[in-house]
């Protein structure tokens, strides 16, 4: 059984004002296997994050389920972690509440709370800021603590939203191997949502590439790259091959966008 199974998906917006209304997704099947690291590259305006709010129960689809376990998702639940572009920490939490916010909400016993915001505390690299505020922290070190936030529940399925699309390129960088490491050790399923070509191939196991809008799968990439992954991967001829091919089948969609 998939990990995660999209059936049939579709997404229409109404319009607004009496407006036409807005086709955003055209109907979606998509299989995930547990532990995959799955990466969904389209346009700008393709329907990427439409599907990924699906998944996540933030929104509904139109038509087709989503299910997980052979479960129907109904709506936002614990078994799935959201990160955002966004940096959306409670800002009057500090860092280790922000992380111990959603083990708090389950009643987990606060001894516990304590061991696990430890350890993921440690693991993204922000032990000593424990006591910082989300104002006194950069860019990159709210990311951490959101994922790190994530990762203290014990989801099902990591579901990540351009989380880095904010970040300057080096921070972004190191971001992505953080991220690349933490799955690499706790093999969660993965669906990644990105307009960033070689960040889509420097972390999937299969790069899902969209077309223009209204959305659909055009094709399914596996990346046969070996792992642990070094950002020095980035310049060997692999890489550089599946970059062209993946530019593209982006370049054909962004210029088919582009003469409607």
């Amino acid at each position: 059984m998939s990990k995660l199974l999209i059936e049939g998906v579709s997404r229409v917006f109404p319009g607004v004002h009496g407006g036409a209304p807005t086709r955003a997704l055209e109907p979606i099947s998509l299989s995930v296997a547990a532990n995959d690291f799955i990466a969904i590259l389209g346009p700008s305006g393709c329907g990427k994050s439409t599907l990924l709010r699906i998944v996540a129960g933030l929104d509904r689809p139109t038509s087709g389920r989503v299910l997980l376990d052979g479960r129907a998702v109904q709506g936002p639940g614990a078994d799935r972690g959201m990160v955002f572009q966004s940096y959306t920490l409670f800002p009057w939490l500090t860092v280790a509440q922000n992380i111990a916010f959603g083990l708090r909400e389950r009643g987990v016993p606060e001894t516990d709370r304590q061991a696990i915001v430890a350890q993921y505390v440690e693991r993204v690299g922000l032990k000593g800021f424990e006591r910082h505020w989300p104002r006194q922290l950069s860019g990159g070190m709210q990311q951490r603590t959101a994922i790190a936030r994530a990762l203290a529940n014990n989801p099902e399925i990591m579901l990540l939203d351009e989380p880095f699309g904010a970040l300057d390129t080096q921070t972004r960088s190191l971001m992505q191997e953080l991220l690349l490491d933490i799955w690499e050790r706790e093999r969660k399923t993965v669906l990644f949502v990105t307009h960033d070509i070689e960040e889509a191939i420097f972390l999937a196991s299969r790069v899902v590439v969209m077309s223009a809008r209204p959305g659909r799968i055009k094709s399914d990439v596996p990346i046969d790259l070996p792992h642990p992954r070094h950002y020095t991967m980035k310049t060997t001829a692999d890489f550089s091959a599946l970059k062209a091919r993946l530019t593209e089948e982006i370049r054909v969609e962004v210029l088919a966008a582009g003469a409607h």
